[in-house]
């Protein structure tokens, strides 16, 4: 995965709503790419829409958001209308883009290993330089992340988990009732 302080590689992509976007034609701007691996999955969504809520903050540091997925054109007009997102979806179908910044490669889901979109999110800066890389994100918090990292403010905390309820001490834990004792049959039955 490329890191901070290296060359952005050179790129030209179709883009939703706009035609193409190209590294030449950026140059000079400060800009975030963000990779992820599907339109309208749970947590690409969770990621996309969090960029869709904070975009007047990233415009108004003048810093475009490009999101970057395998899919095409078309899943991507769909994606942006269905959630109303206010960024160009960059479609990077052969893994060329993704793949020059690290940001495809080896997965493993439940034992399952294969080949995809390691989500991730590079600043680039106006000389074409990786300003700063930010592997393996997690997408409920990213834009908050990046636009802390901005503002020069702390990342914001990461969501804890439902928490286990730790056992009661031995003195407190309760017994089970004791089963009720079976009545016996007052009378024999008949045989």
């Amino acid at each position: 995965m490329l890191q901070t302080g290296d060359s952005a590689p050179d790129f030209s992509l179709t883009a939703v709503p706009a035609a193409t976007v190209s590294k030449a034609a950026l140059l000079g701007k400060r800009y975030l790419l963000y990779f992820y691996p599907a339109d309208d999955t749970p947590g690409c969504t969770k990621e996309a829409c969090a960029f869709r809520d904070q975009l007047p903050k990233f415009g108004a540091l003048a810093i475009p958001v490009f999101g970057v997925s395998p899919d095409d054109a078309v899943s991507h007009e769909k994606f942006r209308a269905k959630y109303t997102l206010n960024f160009p979806l960059l479609s990077d179908p052969g893994h060329e883009l993704a793949g020059a910044f690290g940001a495809w490669g080896e997965k493993n889901l439940y034992g399952r290993v294969f080949m995809g979109i390691l989500r991730s999110s590079f600043l680039i800066g106006p000389d074409g330089r990786i300003e700063r890389a930010w592997p393996r994100v997690n997408p409920e918090i990213h834009a908050a992340e990046v636009l802390a990292h901005l503002a020069g403010s702390p990342a914001p905390a990461k969501k804890a988990g439902p928490q286990k309820k730790s056992a009661p001490p031995a003195a407190k834990r309760r017994r089970p009732a004791p089963k009720p004792a079976r009545k016996k049959a007052a009378k024999k039955r008949k045989r």
